[in-house]
């Protein structure tokens, strides 16, 4: 059974994007970082024959009809709640199988490391994509036999180093695999670092 891949984007208005990054370089300039990194990202990853990409979109009326997303990838309402929330929506509303969920500003990410999350759900209930500072920048579930396992995301602490030894403490139970771990970039350090190594995106 094919997977889902979900990636979660922002429609790339200043001041609604990357605003820990906006505030240091300017909210347009921000903006327009984000732009580019998600277009490029969906150009190299919406249209892999190996799973099927959505794109979850916010905010809902406006980001929905954007002209700036590609026409012929299916759009999906991310909806109202903390990140936590909207990511449980999606693992329980999209179709039959696996499902892998990616944000949008993650330089590194390749068609090689979605596929190998894919693979690890082989023989591993959940899979999960660390960051350097905590976080994560893919999660995703088999959902199988059941779709989502009760409790998850509760009491994760975003935006923090805690975010992913909390969901994975919402896991609990279930077989974990960890892919690569790779670079985000929330602020101008993280811009720095990729700068003067662009090509030092990951490591693992």
């Amino acid at each position: 059974m094919r997977g889902h891949l979900v990636i979660f984007v922002k429609e790339p208005v200043a001041g609604r994007v990357k605003t820990r990054l906006g505030r240091q370089i300017s909210m347009p300039l921000a903006a327009w970082w984000f732009r580019h990194q998600a277009r490029a990202l969906i150009r190299r990853l919406g249209r892999d024959p190996r799973w099927q990409c959505w794109l979850a979109v916010s905010p809902d009326g406006e980001g929905l009809t954007s002209r700036f997303w590609p026409a012929d990838l299916p759009r999906w309402p991310q909806g109202r709640g903390d990140l936590g929330e909207r990511m449980g929506r999606a693992f329980e509303q999209m179709p039959p199988g696996p499902v892998v969920i990616i944000g949008a500003d993650i330089p590194g990410i390749r068609p090689a490391h979605i596929a190998r999350a894919f693979a690890a759900l082989g023989g591993a209930d959940a899979v999960i994509g660390p960051t350097l500072d905590g976080g994560y920048w893919l999660i995703g579930l088999k959902r199988s036999p059941r779709r989502v396992p009760p409790g998850l995301f509760e009491g994760v602490r975003w935006s923090s180093a805690f975010a992913r030894a909390d969901t994975e403490a919402t896991l609990s139970g279930l077989r974990i695999a960890r892919v690569q771990t790779l670079r985000d970039v929330d602020d101008l350090d993280d811009l720095r670092a990729l700068s003067r190594h662009p090509h030092a995106v990951s490591k693992g």
